[in-house]
């Protein structure tokens, strides 16, 4: 792991877990995402659009055995509906944009389900300009979220109403694959889910792209 991502993650860890240091906790996690971000949108000027859906290393053990295009999709989906079907409980950006036609997906959930030739086939058909545009709402939508979340609020567990919510949704599919994210997510209060999907999931998934995208910028 990125040795600077990985010192602010352990920082962000330490300062929201106590009430005096959790306004500073938030701080720190937008900056990362920040780092973090101005790699995701240099993907789109260093990349074409064939390197989107590329998978050089379709048969390796990790995250980067996928795609950029399917990795960007899998962080802002489950952000987008961790923020605000779990947190705030609200419309997703996904279907308050009508972002399904506009990135031309054939499907709404994480796509956690997806495996091999499916996460390439999948990629291919993604509107990488209108992928950007989601990604760009989901981002300023969660900061605002962030920074209105207090100590007090990141002591909230998720109740059996919001399991249920997200099953009514369908916005994870019922595949093995897949399914266990609800399980995952509603055993956690906002703290937990502060420490995953908003930060180590970045981290996690934007290496995989980086690795990636050297391999493709270095055939050609």
């Amino acid at each position: 792991m990125n040795r600077e991502w990985a010192e602010m993650n352990k920082t962000i860890q330490l300062q929201i877990k106590k009430k005096d240091t959790f306004s500073l906790g938030i701080d720190t996690l937008i900056k990362l995402r920040k780092l973090l971000m101005e790699n995701i949108m240099k993907f789109n000027t260093e990349l074409s659009l064939d390197d989107f859906s590329a998978m050089p290393y379709v048969n390796a053990k990790g995250y980067h055995n996928k795609t950029i295009a399917y990795s960007l999709w899998h962080i802002f989906r489950i952000e987008d509906i961790v923020a605000h079907s779990l947190i705030a409980d609200d419309e997703q950006i996904f279907f308050k944009g009508d972002y399904q036609k506009r990135i031309n997906s054939p499907i709404i959930t994480t796509a956690n389900e997806l495996v091999a030739e499916q996460i390439r086939d999948f990629s291919k058909e993604l509107c990488i300009e209108e992928l950007y545009n989601y990604i760009d709402d989901v981002d300023k939508s969660t900061t605002k979220i962030l920074k209105k979340l207090t100590y007090s609020d990141s002591k909230t567990k998720m109740i059996d109403d919001k399991r249920q919510k997200l099953e009514k949704l369908n916005v994870v599919s019922r595949d093995d694959n897949a399914y266990w994210l609800i399980d995952y997510w509603c055993k956690k209060d906002v703290k937990g889910l502060i420490q995953m999907p908003f930060s180590r999931h970045w981290i996690m998934h934007i290496e995989a792209c980086l690795k990636i995208r050297d391999k493709q910028l270095s055939i050609k």
